[in-house]
């Protein structure tokens, strides 16, 4: 069977496309960016980048998690420096707080910029 005929040699082919996007993942520099894919961790960023800042409880009811679920989460994504935690008390009831930093909206940036990539991707095929 005949390979169908390209219209222009310099579009790349869709498995070329494919590799360019995918290869966002197999960069050495990317490893740490990988924290956010996961569904929770990525629920947080996403979160966090409407708004200013979110407490410990808001962002346990808007995901739907448990205490140790978004509290391990949280932590990977703030040891990643993706986030900023300031603890505090308010009315002798702590109070936990969370932000994205630079670093972490720079991150979710490029993250959304590959996923981007990947449905036109997929759409040009």
């Amino acid at each position: 069977m005949a390979k169908p005929r390209r219209k222009d040699r310099d579009e790349p082919t869709q498995p070329q496309r494919l590799g360019l996007v995918a290869g966002h993942l197999n960069t050495e520099a990317n490893h740490e960016e990988r924290l956010i894919y996961d569904r929770l961790r990525l629920g947080i960023m996403s979160g966090l980048s409407v708004t200013d800042k979110m407490s410990f409880a808001e962002l346990k009811q808007l995901l739907k998690t448990s205490d140790g679920n978004l509290s391990t989460h949280a932590r990977k994504l703030e040891d990643a420096g993706f986030i900023g935690c300031r603890k505090s008390f308010s009315h002798r009831l702590p109070r936990t707080e969370y932000r994205l930093t630079a670093k972490g909206r720079r991150a979710f940036a490029r993250y959304l910029k590959h996923m981007e990539a990947l449905i036109q991707a997929a759409r040009d095929s």
